[in-house]
């Protein structure tokens, strides 16, 4: 994928569309950008967030962000995969960072249940009482009928998939 290259995929661009009521702390923390960060805004972000000016964050493709700053992004580590394909990450804004969903038809499956990438990140330690969105239930079951799972299980198997993420980005710290 050209680093620069800033279109969503459709799915992804339908399933944000309409916004995310944060409720007054009740709903999802969670606003879209309408195209991905470019490169030298992603690298800008990565390196402020790091403090490692050498990291240039091209792993990443981030598509938003929660209230306080923390950014959700898709992170290409597979090789020679769509952005589709790869999987979705949180890093916050104090540090917090977790996989979310293992590809974008989970990650359409996590909204559909109520989960934002932060709500996805406290999981399960969170008071966070999530709502199945029937909107996007109809958009992750128009796109991805097949990969149909509950936020827990998008969850869990993320994380069991990407185990290293958090040191992995720690070692990136300075």
């Amino acid at each position: 994928m050209n680093q620069d290259h800033r279109e969503m995929p459709v799915p992804l661009a339908e399933a944000h569309e309409p916004g995310f009521d944060y409720a007054a702390g009740d709903g999802v923390d969670f606003e879209p950008y309408p195209a991905f960060l470019t490169a030298d805004e992603t690298a800008e972000w990565l390196r402020a967030w790091t403090g490692n000016p050498e990291f240039d964050g091209g792993e990443f493709r981030v598509f938003g962000q929660d209230g306080t700053g923390g950014i959700a992004a898709f992170w290409l580590v597979r090789p020679g995969e769509p952005v589709e394909r790869q999987p979705v990450v949180f890093l916050g804004s104090e540090g917090e960072t977790a996989v979310v969903a293992q590809d974008l038809p989970a990650y359409l499956w996590l909204l559909a249940d109520g989960f934002g990438p932060l709500e996805a990140r406290m999981y399960p330690r969170h008071e966070y009482v999530p709502r199945a969105d029937a909107h996007r239930a109809r958009i992750a079951q128009r796109w991805a009928p097949q990969a149909r799972q509950s936020a827990a299980n998008v969850i869990t198997a993320a994380r069991a998939e990407f185990p290293g993420f958090e040191e992995l980005i720690d070692s990136m710290c300075r």
